[in-house]
Formats: C-alpha cells, sequence, structure tokens
C-alpha cells in the first residue's frame, strides 16, 4: 500500500472511532456527516430541490450537457447518510462527467424501512422519465448501500413496465443483506471501516425479520435481465467485496453488459478520498467516461433505429 493510500486510509479511522457503548442512530448520523461529508466542488452549482416527492439536492457543474441526467443514491446503510453527505463525492463525479445530477434524499430506516427507500428511487426516476427526459439521456449511480437501491429501483423500473436508463455506476455496491459473501469474514480485520456486526446491524434496523433474499433487498439474488450496461467499482480490501464480484457474475449470467474494477488495497468507497488518492481520482474519471461513452451510444441506437423504422415510409 503506498504512503499516499495509507494517510487516507489512516485519517478516515481517526474521524470514526470505535466506542465500546454503541451509538445511537442520531449519534451515527451526526458522526457520519462529520467523517465524509464535503461540499459540493468548485464549478459546481447546488439548489434544493423534489423529485419524486422527497427533498432532492440538485448538482450542475458548469458546462453541463444539455442532455443527460445522472440519478444518484447515496450511501450509508440504509440508516444514514444524506445528499449533503455526500455533495462533494457526487458533485466530483458530476464535474468529470459534465452532467446534471439529482441527488435524492430517500427515506432513511428505523423510522422508514424497507420497502420506503426503494419507492423513493422508484418515485424519482418515474418522474424524471414522466416529466419528459428521454430514459436514452439518464444514468442512476450509488455506492454502499445507495448502489443496491440503485439495483433496486433499476429492478423496480423494470417490472413497473418503464424503459432502462442508459447506464449505471455503482462503487462498493451492498447487494447481499444476508451477508452472505465469503469476504464478510476473510477481509475481517483488513477492511478499515467495517466489521461482520455494522453491516448486521444496519440489515435488521431496514428489514427487520424480513426475507433478506428478495430481491429488491438483495438484488444479488434478483433475475437481473433487461438492466443496463453496469460499471462496478470496489475496493479489495473491504467486507462488500463478494457482494460486487457476486454482483458482477449475476449480471453476466443474465446477459448483462458489466466491467468489474477491484482496486488493490483499498477500502468501502475509496472514491471518497477524490484529491488526496490518485486511485479514487482516477476511479471516478473512469465512471464519467463510461457514463457519458454509454449515454452517447443509447443515443445513437436510438437515432439509428428510428431512421430504420422511417426508412420504409420514405420509400
Amino acid at each position: 500500500m503506498s504512503r499516499q493510500q495509507r494517510a487516507a486510509i489512516d485519517a478516515l479511522l481517526r474521524s470514526a472511532p470505535r466506542s465500546e457503548t454503541p451509538p445511537t442512530v442520531e449519534e451515527q448520523r451526526g458522526g457520519f456527516a462529520a467523517a465524509v461529508g464535503a461540499p459540493a466542488p468548485e464549478g459546481v452549482a447546488t439548489r434544493q430541490t423534489v423529485l419524486g416527492g422527497r427533498p432532492a439536492l440538485e448538482l450542475t457543474p458548469d458546462g453541463a450537457s444539455e442532455r443527460g441526467h445522472l440519478l444518484y443514491l447515496h450511501g450509508g446503510g440504509y440508516v444514514i447518510g444524506s445528499p449533503d453527505t455526500h455533495a462533494g463525492l457526487v458533485g466530483e463525479l458530476a464535474r468529470r462527467a459534465g452532467l446534471r445530477t439529482t441527488s435524492v434524499d430517500y427515506r432513511l430506516a428505523p423510522e422508514h424501512p424497507f420497502p420506503a427507500a426503494v419507492e423513493d428511487g422508484l418515485a424519482a426516476y418515474r418522474e424524471l422519465v414522466e416529466a419528459g427526459t428521454d430514459p436514452q439521456d439518464i444514468v442512476i449511480g450509488g455506492d454502499s448501500a445507495g448502489g443496491g437501491l440503485a439495483l433496486a429501483t433499476l429492478l423496480a423500473a423494470r417490472d413497473a413496465g418503464l424503459p432502462q436508463p442508459a447506464a449505471a455506476v455503482v462503487f462498493s455496491p451492498w447487494t447481499d443483506l444476508t451477508l452472505g459473501g465469503a469476504s464478510i469474514r476473510t477481509k475481517h480485520g483488513i477492511d478499515p471501516i467495517f466489521i461482520e456486526d455494522d453491516l448486521r446491524a444496519y440489515a435488521d434496523l431496514y428489514i427487520g425479520a424480513g426475507d433478506r433474499t428478495q430481491p429488491l433487498v438483495s438484488p444479488l439474488f434478483a433475475d437481473l435481465t433487461g438492466l443496463p450496461p453496469l460499471l462496478i467499482q470496489v475496493g479489495a480490501n473491504e467486507l462488500l467485496l463478494d457482494d460486487a464480484v457476486g454482483l458482477a457474475g449475476r449480471a453476466g449470467a443474465d446477459d448483462v453488459e458489466v466491467t468489474l474494477e477491484i482496486g488493490r488495497e483499498l477500502p468501502h468507497v475509496f472514491q471518497h478520498h477524490f484529491g488526496r488518492l490518485d486511485e479514487a481520482d482516477e476511479a471516478l474519471e473512469r465512471a464519467a467516461r463510461f457514463l457519458n461513452a454509454q449515454i452517447q451510444a443509447a443515443q445513437f441506437q436510438a437515432a439509428h433505429a428510428e431512421a430504420e423504422h422511417l426508412t420504409p415510409a420514405a420509400v
């Protein structure tokens, strides 16, 4: 591990020390905001808005493309986090991609357990589509639980008969709330952020005694057929490594175009360390290029299909 990587990870650990007394949900939310919260980068304008009936943060980079819209769902175990805690990360992705972005303040557990978050993700996506945004211009992203929620939103949209967006990008997605991945145990003591009990506590608050293999809870167990091209980025040093690897395998088996990137010796959602960690900057740059390439490809395919449809009538 490079000195730069170690310094960034040590800073994160110092910002979130463990206590023998389990913190309350409110204490967790405050601690998380202090640990990872960062404002949107320079050159990215923000404003409060509403999407799908929920508060949301709109982030618009200077020179944003007239076409293209990123819908983002933040991480935090379905219990903590907000568009404000993720304004730095989401704003940096928006800036690099040149995309107007909406980060949704979906409802959190334990006040609002499953399926509230999925309902909010679906409502946000539905409003974008029904308000006239071409699905080929939409991409969706998320990190950690927000990555799992982004996938659940795609599944819910598919099952509701809505067209799919152009692409999805997920950072360290939490896709298996049964905690069945071997890395939950093999990366114990290596992951600098989580232990298994942390993940189990979040899952308990989100789904309780419900079935944790439900596709909208754990997309790892879903039929992913029909989902758009998918980019997955994950660190090799995290408990959720197998959630990402398993998701990539599931997507490939279901004929979904998928790219999996595993960052050597990197922790959970290492992209938060942009500007301090070269690997974070490089990962965000690749994610931005992926989103733009998929939007352009979807727009080209749509235009080509329309031209083919019109040709017989013109002859």
